[in-house]
């Protein structure tokens, strides 16, 4: 840590010290990192004795394959007493990934912000943002062992499960000597890895495969194979009988494409309320920074994994990130005849012609 995010860390203790009364909350749609640190950093402060609540925005499912870890007790309304409580955001690069309202963070006694995100807009009292961590479950173990919280094996786990996810395996950049150390005291303080691996990555839903072959048979690619992008459609969920938790990690099969530097999952999630559909990014090099795609729409997210939401057409999404700088200043060659004549179908089922000319015209049969 820097010398300023040290005395971040010793502001963020402090708080933490003092105050008796907290609600912990992590973005909606929550990811292993969100989910980990969430319980993580709960389970750390009720080890001082603190009363401690837990909040999640949307009353979507949670996804499967964390539905292990000890998440009984996450309430999806604000608590009456909010008012009274020192609010905890984890893993949220700004107050808008909390909720849609941003009643939390104004009506809260106190905000603390703790996050890794390279774009994290300070929105709390107190913050404390470590880009170079490798998951917001590494800083949290860094707070607890601030505060002297020792490492229970239910803590252990919780932030295993944010660190194993956000690193990738540990294969993605992200994965730094101190990310493995921090690996290696995790377990060494009881947290389970294999039934961690079993039920984070083998507890793989007959729906959710059905839902990646459709993502991948309508895979299309544009700038030379450079840019890749897929969709699912609010109609997909339901013929498949798939949550929308279900569309999490397809996106890293898109990844995968030999020669694709940036990938674009577009999805309609299977509900009627907020946005209409929501966007994933993925990028394979540090040239190409999804985050600042993301936050020109809204979002935000890592420089390699950004998201954001919108109510526009597929085909105008798709026509944005074409045009994007951190692809184009890269002078991608032209788009070849492959590419011409396999696009990403979704454009041709909008009903707004796009502008730009990747997209052939549907031919009729």
């Amino acid at each position: 840590m820097t010398e300023t995010q040290t005395s971040d860390l010793q502001a963020v203790a402090d708080v933490l010290r003092s105050q008796e009364r907290f609600v912990v909350v992590a973005h909606e749609n929550p990811d292993g990192d969100a989910l980990g640190s969430l319980l993580g950093a709960t389970l750390g402060l009720r080890a001082l004795g603190k009363d401690v609540v837990m909040y999640l925005a949307g009353n979507g499912p949670m996804p499967v394959e964390y539905r292990f870890l000890d998440l009984s007790e996450v309430m999806h309304e604000l608590p009456v007493d909010i008012e009274e409580r020192v609010l905890v955001a984890v893993n949220c690069a700004n107050e808008r990934r909390i909720a849609e309202e941003p009643a939390a963070v104004s009506r809260a006694r106190f905000v603390v912000d703790v996050d890794h995100h390279h774009d994290n807009s300070r929105f709390g009292d107190v913050n404390l943002v470590v880009p170079e961590a490798s998951s917001t479950a590494e800083v949290i173990r860094d707070i607890l062992r601030e505060l002297d919280v020792d490492l229970t094996p239910q803590i252990a786990e919780a932030l295993y499960v944010g660190l194993v996810t956000d690193t990738g395996r540990f294969q993605y950049t992200n994965t730094t000597p101190k990310a493995l150390r921090l690996a290696a005291e995790l377990v060494e303080a009881g947290a389970d890895i294999h039934g961690i691996f079993q039920h984070v990555y083998e507890t793989v839903q007959f729906a959710k495969l059905k839902l990646l072959a459709r993502a991948l048979d309508r895979a299309g690619t544009f700038e030379g194979g450079r840019l890749v992008v897929s969709y699912l459609l609010r109609e997909d969920f339901v013929e498949v009988g798939a949550e929308e938790p279900y569309s999490e990690g397809i996106i890293d099969s898109l990844r995968a494409v030999e020669g694709s530097e940036m990938v674009a999952l577009i999805r309609e999630p299977p509900r009627n309320e907020g946005p209409a559909r929501r966007i994933s990014l993925r990028s394979s090099h540090d040239e190409v920074d999804v985050s600042a795609v993301a936050r020109k729409m809204g979002g935000g997210g890592h420089r390699q994994a950004a998201g954001f939401s919108s109510d526009k057409p597929i085909g105008e999404i798709v026509e944005f990130l074409r045009r994007e700088p951190d692809v184009q200043r890269r002078q991608l060659r032209p788009l070849p005849q492959f590419a011409l004549d396999h696009p990403p179908q979704a454009a041709l089922r909008q009903r707004v012609r796009p502008k730009f000319t990747s997209f052939p015209r549907k031919r009729e049969p």
